[in-house]
């Protein structure tokens, strides 16, 4: 039971992870696992290189925090692979639904993640302030085109994957930025396929690197200063709050490859406060109870 609740919260994070906007690292935040996935992640160490080298892999692998990672990974990719079609067909064909729904997880996120700041001093409020601004610029950055070649994938893979632990950012968002989210998202839709196939191992390896070095940083500073670095992190997902309101007014568009993307768009109030907006309303109260219901659930069982 405790494997197969691991993996529904890896497939929570691996839906999320799919979603430009919305962060894995928020769900493991909301399911009570982040500092266990911090440390699970550090325990790839520098001993476990010299073992896998030295081809010692039962020593290796008793350091590596296996029994947590494996069924989170698991849950993970399959959520990745199993809903890349369906999210980009909601987000295509009920996009306020989809919105509202992920608008009202954040924004009990915030209030869940906030609760752990402890300190509420001047320097904490003022960083906070600082990670929300950060976040809501980022957010409304223009997204750019790029090479295809696997190096660069693996430059993309090292970077997203840090905003992929970071509650409020999205490394499904940096991948937009940096022009291969579509890129990454097509070979997850069919990655038996060789070419495909190169191109995940290009950004599984990418994302080796980069969280088995960001992860070594994000615990020092949760360690030694934690009530500053999480203000920052819910002052993160403040501002991201800009790019998942439901109601968006499409400003510019161009075309790249025979597919339409957006260059920007603007948030707008809603057109007009009938069904869909009652039914936008009900999806986002949704989202906010049933963070709320699991922090209370994680809450109970930690007491």
């Amino acid at each position: 039971m405790e494997y197969l609740v691991l993996a529904l919260k890896g497939g929570c994070m691996g839906v999320a992870d799919i979603i430009p906007g919305v962060s894995g690292g928020t769900m493991a935040f909301i399911t009570g696992i982040y500092d266990q996935l911090i440390d699970a992640v550090r325990s790839f160490d520098f001993e476990f290189i010299k073992k896998l080298f030295k081809l010692d892999l039962i020593g290796a692998f008793e350091g590596p925090h296996l029994r947590f990672l494996l069924p989170l990974l698991f849950g993970l990719v399959l959520a990745m692979v199993s809903v890349a079609n369906l999210m980009h067909y909601l987000l295509g064909t009920h996009p306020v639904e989809v919105w509202a729904l992920f608008f009202g997880l954040i924004a009990a996120s915030i209030i869940v993640v906030g609760r752990r700041i402890g300190e509420a001093s001047v320097s904490n409020v003022l960083i906070g302030i600082a990670g929300a601004v950060f976040s809501y610029l980022l957010v409304g950055m223009i997204p750019v085109t790029t090479p295809d070649q696997l190096w660069f994938v693996f430059l993309c893979a090292t970077i997203s994957i840090c905003a992929m632990i970071l509650p409020g950012i999205s490394g499904a968002f940096i991948l937009l930025l940096l022009g291969k989210y579509e890129y990454i998202t097509g070979a997850l839709r069919n990655p038996a396929d060789p070419g495909n196939a190169a191109i995940l191992l290009a950004f599984v390896g990418g994302c080796i690197v980069g969280v088995s070095l960001f992860s070594r940083v994000l615990h020092y500073f949760l360690e030694r200063h934690h009530s500053a670095t999480v203000s920052l992190l819910t002052g993160f997902m403040a501002g991201a709050m800009r790019k998942v309101w439901p109601w968006k007014e499409v400003l510019d568009t161009v075309t790249i490859r025979g597919k339409v993307h957006v260059l920007s768009e603007a948030n707008v109030l809603p057109p007009a406060y009938d069904s869909s907006f009652m039914l936008a309303l009900a999806l986002a109260g949704a989202g906010f109870s049933g963070v709320i219901f699991l922090e209370w659930l994680s809450s109970a069982n930690r007491g």
